[in-house]
């Protein structure tokens, strides 16, 4: 076999597939696989929700033929060795007679790091990689934070007007960004975080719906590509919406909580208001509304206990690993105090009276 040059457009397809998981793979990764035969693709596999198999291994339960030597296996993410919610991928591109692999990054996880690309390498399959890492690695920035640091990946948005205000003089709300920006926000921003972070402040001054609704691309049907038999559903997740709300000041009537989407809801509180407020925790458990307790360490959230509570799988909730952060100012100057911004991203506009 010649030597292998590894051909882009392979793992962008990855890349594509492995979006398709965005908002149902919990604390997990995004990944995409293809399977490669002389220029074409001729299996697709992604992660389509958390405990569901690994791409490589969807790809492979849905290719009926059989892997001929020369094929190759393109994947964004380094393929895991160990047990976890589903067996090794390693194992079986190997019984399956996968002989080559390209890779997209190395998996952050401890558990992987490597391992996998050696039993790989020890088994005879010939491994490229890492290939088109910068692109892998920011599809999956929130997976490696929360790998290596123990907590979500972290933008806070900020809307200034061109005068640099952020509300009228009497802290009710002011509109700022023109409906272009909003769309661009909910699409590009919202759409590919996992959850949206606000305080209880702006829950009570705005009453906000923390939702995607100016642009409804994510709406995509899962059937795509070679998969089109295999996946019957829509990718129409909203984001978490997560309210620091330590004196669970936050009303019943509240958008975020009382809404169709309230069991997407977390409310972050402290042990003492949850005591002293249980017929409020009772009502908002009922609608669906996640309660986490967390104390408080000086005047903040311990920060420590927020995060494993936001990335730790439990029940029915799998974990986040990317949070956008529109509270206020007082949330946003919190958060960046603490250095837990890794990016900032800042829309101007013009005044504009009406609110949306």
């Amino acid at each position: 076999m010649s030597e292998l040059t590894p051909n882009p457009a392979f793992m962008h397809r990855c890349l594509e597939l492995a979006a398709l998981g965005r908002g149902r793979v919990g604390n997990g990764a995004l990944v995409g696989a293809v399977l490669v035969r002389h220029g074409k693709i001729i299996g697709e596999g992604f992660h389509a929700a958390y405990g569901e198999a690994h791409a490589e291994r969807a790809l492979l339960d849905a290719f009926n033929g059989q892997v001929l030597p020369e094929d190759v296996l393109y994947v964004n993410l380094e393929p895991c060795c160990h047990q976890g919610k589903t067996p090794p991928c390693t194992n079986i591109l190997i019984e399956r007679g996968v002989k080559t692999i390209v890779y997209g990054m190395v998996d952050p996880d401890p558990r992987v790091t490597g391992k996998g690309i050696a039993h790989l390498i020890q088994s005879g399959v010939k491994v490229v990689g890492p290939f088109d890492r910068e692109l892998c690695e920011n599809l999956n920035k929130g997976f490696i934070q929360v790998r290596k640091n123990q907590r979500p990946y972290i933008t806070v948005k900020k809307a200034v007007s061109s005068d640099g205000k952020i509300a009228n003089h009497d802290g009710s709300p002011m509109k700022i960004t023109s409906k272009e920006q909003d769309t661009w926000s909910h699409r590009f921003l919202r759409a590919r975080h996992d959850a949206i972070l606000v305080g209880v402040g702006t829950v009570i001054t705005d009453n906000p719906q923390l939702n995607i609704r100016f642009d409804q691309t994510n709406d995509i049907s899962l059937m795509e590509g070679l998969n089109r038999n295999i996946f019957r559903s829509k990718n129409s997740i909203q984001p978490y919406r997560v309210i620091l709300d330590p004196a669970m000041k936050i009303s019943l009537d509240a958008k975020v909580v009382s809404d169709a989407q309230a069991s997407r809801t977390i409310l972050c509180v402290t042990p003492e208001a949850a005591d002293r407020e249980q017929g409020k925790v009772a009502v908002l458990q009922k609608r669906g509304v996640r309660i986490v307790r967390i104390p408080l360490q000086g005047d903040h959230f311990d920060w420590e206990a927020l995060w494993r509570a936001l990335i730790t799988p439990v029940e029915d909730y799998h974990g986040l690993t990317s949070i956008l952060v529109e509270g206020g100012e007082k949330t946003w100057e919190v958060f960046k105090k603490a250095g837990f911004m890794n990016e900032e991203v800042i829309l101007t506009g013009k005044l504009f009276k009406d609110l949306p």
